[in-house]
């Protein structure tokens, strides 16, 4: 069933853009988003978004520019994207586990002009985009640990945010490319997958109907958000019901099962693997998840005995298994709980 916070109406439309003002319209005091010691609500989100758009703007950035974003999960990554999404810049995500000359390529063969690093990615950014690529600058962007520093002379996140908002006039549509997103196997160079508004915003409505994302949830965004599964599976139809997303670049065991019980989060997405880890952690069984009801895994196959263990250890928790492809935008297929 589509809750009522998805406007099918105008999904035709709508642009990655447009959501966030919607959510922001509807909810605007509503924390929207959750990393370390920064917390915005739907307000402060979207009005942050549009600051970083104006700065973006204002350094050269225009519709149809590929920008890249080289970084673990942060508040700053999600500002970013749809900072991106509302001047009609192409998001290229790149795997930051990739080697200089790896993360070069997808830099050059996507043709970006822009590359944000995260603090500790700044001298693979560097080497990377001093390859054969059209790099032209570099911005920095602050991981959880809001008070590292950056290094002298680049052009920082938090002076994009500074920025004075201004109306910001881009030919950006449905149809227009927002994002290539690399994929490929271990024989192959990788390919960039070309993906519209719409066909985004197409697979948000799936992932809301078929996985029951609702506004009320609290989702525990662990999984990085270059892969297309943590950014459009599931922060991005977080951001359309206006629910609340709690954001982490540090997808620990530890870390995750402190984070579900801080932050009372009840829906939670991550493959067999990290599910296999949390269950054998000796804080498992320590931790307070009393408020978690959602999971889902995907990537891998999951073992019958750790669905069977799950079951009798988080008895609460309804289990999705997700499976898709990065060429349309995950999704495929869903079983149900």
């Amino acid at each position: 069933m589509l809750p009522p916070e998805v406007d099918m109406e105008n999904v035709w439309r709508q642009t990655l853009g447009d959501i966030l003002h919607r959510s922001a319209a509807r909810t605007p005091r509503k924390t929207a988003i959750v990393c370390g010691s920064v917390s915005w609500t739907f307000a402060e989100f979207d009005a942050a978004c549009d600051r970083v758009a104006t700065g973006l703007a204002g350094m050269g950035v225009k519709t149809g520019d590929r920008f890249a974003i080289l970084s673990r999960n942060s508040h700053a990554f999600a500002a970013l994207r749809f900072a991106l999404a509302r001047l009609g810049a192409v998001l290229v995500p790149i795997n930051f586990m990739l080697n200089a000359q790896e993360a070069g390529f997808i830099l050059g063969h996507a043709g970006a002009r822009f590359l944000a690093v995260g603090p500790d990615l700044v001298e693979l950014g560097r080497q990377a985009s001093s390859r054969d690529t059209k790099v032209e600058r570099l911005i920095w962007l602050p991981g959880e640990d809001v008070t590292t520093g950056a290094p002298e002379g680049m052009l920082t996140f938090d002076a994009l945010l500074a920025t004075e908002a201004r109306p910001v006039e881009a030919a950006v549509g449905a149809r227009s490319l927002a994002q290539i997103v690399y994929t490929s196997g271990t024989e192959s160079l990788p390919k960039g997958a070309m993906l519209t508004h719409q066909a985004v915003l197409w697979e948000y409505v799936s992932c809301i109907i078929e996985g029951d994302i609702v506004g009320g949830d609290r989702l525990l965004h662990a999984l990085p958000l270059y892969h297309c599964a943590q950014l459009d599976v599931f922060l991005g139809p977080a951001i359309y019901v206006g629910a609340t997303s709690v954001i982490t670049g540090k997808p620990t065991p530890d870390n995750i099962l402190a984070l579900l019980e801080k932050h009372g989060a009840n829906s939670f997405f991550a493959p067999p693997s990290i599910w296999i880890a949390l269950l054998r952690s000796p804080n498992f069984d320590k931790t307070d998840l009393s408020k978690l009801s959602k999971g889902y895994y995907g990537a891998a196959i999951m073992p019958v005995a750790v669905l069977e263990e799950l079951g009798r250890r988080l008895p609460r928790v309804r289990l999705w298994n997700f499976y898709g492809q990065t060429e349309i935008a995950p999704l495929a297929t869903v079983l149900k709980p």
